[in-house]
């Protein structure tokens, strides 16, 4: 008897050494998935105050459909995805009003170095893809020149389930007026930075959207070519 109750000890501690040294379920889950590293490009911090009055902006605003081959600016880009969608509120108010707060708009512009997603929350840029994909978006939108043309693309696209969560069958109303809010924006801080664009609707959303390869739930809605006029 006292030679089994020895040898039930003996294993008793071997089982705990055992699991004093193998790491908790949740480490071992953790260590067995793949690491996986997004490139992130922080952008200049937004002018909060410029030369040209909103009157001006307003006066001067035209579409614009031919560019010089003038690139622009990781300034420049951060400042126009800030008007469109940049964080204005410590709680996370945007430049853009959006029905209950749910901010279903997600902003990517393309360029001639690639395709970058806006993160607004610490106004940084995620580097999607380091190809030119702007041939691909100009096939997808009707084969227009401005798109082919323009140094940078901007995409607006939406994800409908943030707002149909709240307010159901009305949501699609609420994010196609939110979408024209953010262009509005987009559009009037180009024209202060002495810029131009023109929006796009006319497109295969299908082919815009593999073109980028956008996850499922981003639906296009615009395409919005920006750059130096060409006079």
């Amino acid at each position: 008897m006292k030679r089994v109750l020895r040898t039930s000890v003996v294993v008793i501690l071997a089982i705990i050494v055992l699991a004093g040294c193998s790491p908790p379920p949740e480490e071992r889950v953790t260590a067995s998935l793949p690491a996986t590293a997004v490139e992130e490009i922080p952008l200049p911090s937004p002018t909060l105050k410029g030369e040209t009055s909103l009157e001006e902006t307003l006066a001067l605003r035209r579409s614009v459909r031919s560019f010089t081959t003038e690139a622009l600016t990781m300034t420049e880009i951060g400042q126009l995805l800030w008007a469109a969608q940049g964080i204005t509120r410590e709680w996370g108010g945007r430049t853009a009003p959006s029905a209950g707060a749910l901010y279903p708009l997600e902003m990517y512009v393309a360029t001639a170095d690639g395709l970058y997603h806006y993160v607004p929350r610490g106004h940084k840029l995620l580097v999607e893809s380091t190809a030119d994909l702007r041939p691909a978006l100009w096939s997808a939108g009707l084969k227009q020149d401005a798109i082919r043309q323009a140094p940078a693309v901007f995409v607006i696209a939406a994800v409908y389930a943030r707002t149909e969560a709240k307010y159901g069958a009305r949501a699609e109303r609420y994010v196609h007026l939110e979408a024209g809010h953010a262009a509005q924006n987009l559009l009037l801080q180009a024209v202060a930075l002495e810029l131009g664009g023109v929006p796009i609707g006319a497109f295969y959303d299908d082919q815009v959207q593999a073109a980028l390869s956008l996850p499922p739930d981003h639906t296009p809605l615009y395409l919005i070519p920006i750059g130096h006029p060409q006079e």
